[in-house]
């Protein structure tokens, strides 16, 4: 009798091995794995994810530069931010290129003028 409960329990923890390494086989499958071979075998090989944080970051990086654009423009004033982008346009290349880029175009000023109605 001692020797079956001895049996029994040796085999329960044969099976909670194997169930924990299915359990483990699925967890990894749902993780993005895919089973596929030529004949039949499954084989898990890691299924390609799309990886949305480059675009976050440069989504961000624009989105900062143009909200500090904006800033700027709204703390020098029109003719102040004009005068100084002018000045960048007479540099070097990376100056003109700056100033291609610090042009006020009308989401600029639109947004200008929502960031001084804030201001103090």
């Amino acid at each position: 009798m001692f020797e079956s409960t001895v049996m029994a329990y040796q085999g329960a923890s044969s099976l909670e091995q194997r169930v924990m390494r299915i359990e483990a086989h699925k967890s990894v499958r749902g993780r993005g794995v895919v089973p596929n071979n030529h004949d039949e075998l499954i084989i898990a090989r890691s299924r390609r994810t799309a990886n949305h944080r480059t675009l976050r970051i440069i989504l961000l990086t624009i989105s900062f530069g143009f909200v500090f654009k904006a800033t700027m423009f709204a703390l020098l004033g029109a003719a102040t931010y004009a005068d100084r982008v002018a000045k960048l346009a007479a540099g070097s290349f990376v100056e003109r290129a700056c100033a291609w880029v610090m042009t006020a175009d009308p989401a600029t000023i639109w947004v200008a003028i929502q960031i001084k109605m804030l201001m103090p």
